[in-house]
């Protein structure tokens, strides 16, 4: 809203409140003088008022970004990492994965390998082989029904996700430049260079993907906030599984998720609001 428009609104509060016409007709200079004065500090109250409420208003849009990613990094923990293999798996993805985001700077082919062959790799192997399948005790659900409700890519989504990263190097046996995009390929290392290209633009496509289909199925805020949440995955697995390995060596397979026990445990004592 422009400047003149606000203090048009707020004239249109203030005139008939001070009664401007009746101080001109009287002749009375000072009451004129008031007149204008305190129109003068109105304006700069409403505009303070205003300016104060955009604020309120963008702080609470980024309030509520922030919750909306806690929460899907909350369910995605405690439907999804219960096995003590698949959260070690997942350590180790996360260390992939930021080393392949100081390479992208570097050698951006060379940091989709990395991504896709060892941090991808191992993070899906610990979805598709070692994590639970049956009935979910702790969160009273089948694995269905967290498969229905699962935000990105669900294990059905997944398949064909890894199926078009693995096939997607056969574009260079059908044309070698890839239809015009590459130079003619010389040797081996410039095959791997652009297989590397590849999977980076799978990668990313893949990411843009599910956040335009989740504008449209869910809403905009559902889609941020999820591409928010993969790209910063690797942070936080990091610091969320970096014990894993170390219970793995104990021998405890399956995490008692305590942390979701507690957690629901102290919601329950929470005030019921109306």
């Amino acid at each position: 809203m422009k400047f003149s428009a606000i203090f048009e609104e707020i004239d249109g509060v203030v005139h008939p409140a001070i009664g401007v016409g009746a101080a001109r007709e009287a002749g009375k200079t000072s009451a004129l003088g008031i007149y204008h004065c305190h129109l003068l500090v109105t304006r700069l109250r409403y505009f303070l008022l205003m300016t104060n409420g955009r604020e309120r208003s963008s702080t609470g849009k980024v309030h509520n970004f922030l919750e909306a990613l806690r929460i899907q990094r909350w369910d995605d923990h405690r439907f999804y990492h219960h096995s003590r293999i698949n959260q070690s798996l997942h350590f180790l993805s996360s260390i992939s994965f930021l080393s392949a985001y100081a390479l992208i700077f570097k050698n951006p082919a060379a940091s989709a390998l990395l991504g896709w062959l060892v941090a991808m790799v191992s993070r899906q192997a610990g979805h598709f082989f070692f994590e639970p399948k049956s009935y979910d005790e702790v969160n009273q659900a089948t694995h269905e029904h967290k498969e229905d409700i699962k935000v990105g890519y669900n294990l059905r989504r997944k398949v064909v996700l890894m199926f078009v990263w693995a096939l997607s190097p056969a574009l260079l046996w059908v044309s070698p430049t890839l239809f015009g995009i590459f130079s003619a390929q010389g040797d081996h290392a410039t095959f791997v260079q652009h297989v590397g290209q590849i999977w980076l633009v799978v990668g990313f496509g893949a990411l843009l993907f599910r956040t335009v289909q989740l504008f449209f199925i869910r809403d905009v805020q559902t889609g941020l906030v999820w591409m928010t949440k993969i790209l910063t995955d690797p942070f936080h697995d990091f610091m969320l599984y970096y014990r894993a390995p170390f219970y793995l060596m104990h021998g405890q397979l399956i995490d008692p998720m305590h942390d979701v026990t507690e957690a629901e445990a102290a919601e329950a004592l929470l005030p019921a609001h109306e």
